[in-house]
């Protein structure tokens, strides 16, 4: 089976219960990792430190995790982060709604000046918006455009059509949905009652009908047992009365179940209780990411041994927690099958009395009474019953103070023998897992080993710097990063090596003409209202100016370049013109009677114009002699790129298309951890034009 990589309708309307105890907690900061795993950290009087994450790509989860569960803090806050905080951090955490049967949940903060709703989209390619309380959308990890909703700032947070709600529904709207159906009915439940595959075979099974008969031939008999088992699945999960559990098979985790699920047990998987779902939920989440990752690597020629020999550490230590847990239950199974075995007579005596009533004929509510009259009296065998459950045919005694469940028709031995063999089912998990524990150091071994022949070697062979790396298959590259003092306005080196700089608003403008426009240096704008200051440095800031021979090359990706940032790229045009003029034509001062704003210029003398000039973009990655994100003309930085994306004007926003570059020079590149550490999505934003845009070849 497929391991859960995103949770179910059941799951949040499970979940939903257990989120709402959190009610009150006040919210201390938001984080954003990547582009789709937003954490909120919380804290609440009573239960100290919450840690609330919400990821909505893949996987896609929602719950409550330990802090040991929880990632590092980033180091630098995204915009979409600084938003967030400024949202909701010291907001009161008032509550969490489903939207209908939806993957959908809303969350909602108050706080004196605002009330802030987070809605988390679980479904299709997952979303998460921040609106206000009449739903006007704030931020969006991603903007939707759709005919029939929209997610967008400055817009109303559109929820998708609601869909069948199988959980409020009475028996004739249940059975009109599935007659609505032309195909089988597991096919039904997952698909037209929004159950999903794996509750809709569930359904069946406890049902105890044919998954695969045709709606065209169920019977009333088949339809009424759906319901029902239907209506026992609803029942716990919407009253709050769950049994979480864990699967896993022999190798991995498999699910996180807010009940126990029939499925799972037939196909063979191991099941741990857990006391809340959150705690089943993050355990599964922590250990799915855990044994699937592959060893970690820094952007150095060095791997990461420190945070490999951390991760096996890490995965020891919950493999010895499950071990303590798994002495703990057998040890627990053990003294039940002992106690009843030392108090054989009391045992024997509940069994028979069980047995004797059934077989005359008494019902199980009748028995229930029966036993609660005697504890009246005071007899010893009826107030040892603490619970008679006639579903199940079972009967639930306690022992000193241990709650022990009986099945009255196999006696004292049988039911103590099977105690026995639980306990033994249990020690057997607790050797599996010795067996893993064994493995597990044998790998953190074998990184130290790594390691220390590493660092042995003192004289690494000499690089040649001649070689051709294909960078996008390394599996870690290293990062040479230095930060150069003109990152803060918009740059590129033209393919003659020149230096082009953009201002980014109205004071860079003034400061690129103020102190970086030099003599030698060649001044380009767009011929369009708010485009940017843009400078060909002829020779850097530190070096005396000169004259300088500039090849028209390098001129000509200067005017693109000048129009691709300004308000022509904005309006969705795909060309506009572009005037160039020497250094000492720029001028502050304005003609007697003028004003000129912040800014703007005079420019006095003859322009050298670039008619109808082509706006283009490329962004990509550059690995060599420098590991950063490069844009800017196509000419330009496709040649210095390991990779990159042409993008155009288009319909996404320039945060949206910075978090589709991101996702898309992560899945060229084997060392996603490089990508993510030089080229996250708001360093790729600081190269997209204002406006929308769209890569090219989409």
């Amino acid at each position: 089976m497929d391991r859960k990589r995103a949770m179910t309708s059941v799951d949040l309307a499970a979940l939903v219960g257990e989120l709402r105890e959190y009610t009150g907690a006040v919210v201390d900061k938001a984080y954003l990792y990547d582009d789709d795993l937003v954490r909120l950290k919380m804290r609440d009087f009573d239960r100290g430190r919450i840690e609330l994450l919400l990821e909505v790509r893949d996987p896609k989860r929602v719950h409550v995790a330990a802090q040991s569960n929880v990632p590092d803090a980033p180091g630098r806050p995204p915009n979409f982060a600084m938003m967030l905080r400024n949202r909701i951090a010291g907001a009161n955490f008032e509550g969490v709604e489903q939207y209908g049967f939806d993957r959908i949940l809303t969350f909602r903060f108050e706080r004196d000046d605002a009330t802030t709703l987070i809605v988390v989209e679980l479904f299709g390619d997952g979303n998460l918006a921040v609106c206000t309380e009449d739903l006007e959308v704030i931020g969006s990890l991603d903007t939707v455009r759709l005919r029939s909703r929209t997610v967008a700032p400055g817009s109303q947070y559109g929820y998708p059509d609601s869909r069948f709600d199988p959980f409020d529904c009475d028996y004739e709207a249940f059975r009109a949905k599935m007659e609505q159906s032309d195909t089988d009915l597991v096919r039904t439940l997952a698909t037209q009652l929004n159950f999903g595959g794996l509750y809709g075979e569930e359904l069946c099974t406890r049902a105890g009908v044919e998954k695969t008969t045709e709606i065209a031939d169920a019977t009333d008999e088949q339809y009424e047992a759906l319901f029902d088992a239907v209506e026992r699945l609803r029942s716990p999960v919407l009253s709050g009365e769950l049994q979480p559990r864990l699967y896993e098979d022999d190798e991995a985790v498999v699910d996180a179940t807010p009940i126990p699920l029939e499925e799972h047990e037939a196909a063979g998987y191991s099941a741990t209780a857990f006391e809340t779902f959150n705690g089943a939920l993050d355990e599964y989440f922590t250990r799915l990411e855990a044994e699937g990752d592959e060893p970690v690597e820094t952007g150095t020629d060095r791997p990461d041994f420190e945070s490999e020999i951390a991760k096996h550490e890490r995965i020891i230590e919950q493999q010895e927690g499950a071990i303590d847990s798994f002495e703990e239950q057998a040890e627990a199974e053990r003294q039940k099958a002992e106690a009843l075995y030392a108090n054989y007579d009391l045992v024997d005596d509940i069994c028979s009395t069980v047995v004797e009533a059934r077989e005359d004929g008494v019902p199980w509510e009748r028995i229930e009474e029966t036993f609660q009259e005697g504890a009246d009296r005071g007899i010893a065998a009826a107030e040892a019953v603490v619970g008679v459950n006639g579903a199940e045919g079972m009967v639930t005694v306690e022992i000193d103070g241990t709650g022990i469940e009986l099945d009255p028709e196999l006696g004292v031995e049988r039911n103590a023998d099977r105690l026995y063999t639980e306990a033994k089912r249990i020690a057997e998990k607790k050797e599996g897992a010795m067996a893993a524990i064994a493995d597990t150091r044998e790998d953190l071994e074998a990184v130290k080993r790594r390691r220390e022949e590493w660092n042995a070697d003192d004289e690494p062979d000499e690089i040649d710097e001649e070689v051709d790396r294909d960078y996008l298959s390394m599996s870690s590259i290293p990062i040479r990063y230095d930060e150069q003092w003109y990152e803060r306005f918009r740059w590129f080196r033209t393919t003659d090596g020149f230096l082009v700089l953009g201002g980014r608003n109205a004071d860079q403008n003034e400061e690129l003409v103020k102190k970086y426009l030099d003599p030698s240096d060649r001044f380009f704008h767009a011929q369009a209202h708010g485009a940017p200051v843009t400078v060909l440095k002829a020779t850097a800031p530190d070096e005396a100016a000169r004259e300088v021979d500039i090849p028209t090359s390098s001129r000509e990706e200067a005017a693109q370049f000048a129009v691709s940032y300004s308000s022509v790229w904005k309006d969705g045009k795909f060309a506009g013109d572009v005037y160039e003029v020497d250094a000492d034509q720029v001028s502050k001062t304005p003609e007697s009677g003028e004003y000129i704003e912040k800014g703007s210029f005079v420019i006095r003398g003859d322009r050298e114009y670039y008619r109808d000039t082509p706006v283009g973009v490329a962004i990509g990655i550059s690995c060599e002699p420098e590991t950063r994100v490069i844009g800017g003309p196509p000419a330009a930085i496709e040649p210095r790129a390991e990779t990159s994306v042409r993008i155009e004007p288009g319909q996404y926003a320039q945060n949206d298309i910075a978090k589709r570059l991101y996702r898309t020079f992560r899945e060229r590149f084997a060392d996603t951890s490089f990508v993510r550490k030089i080229a996250s999505p708001d360093r790729i934003q600081e190269f997209c034009p204002p406006g929308g845009s769209r890569a090219v070849d989409e």
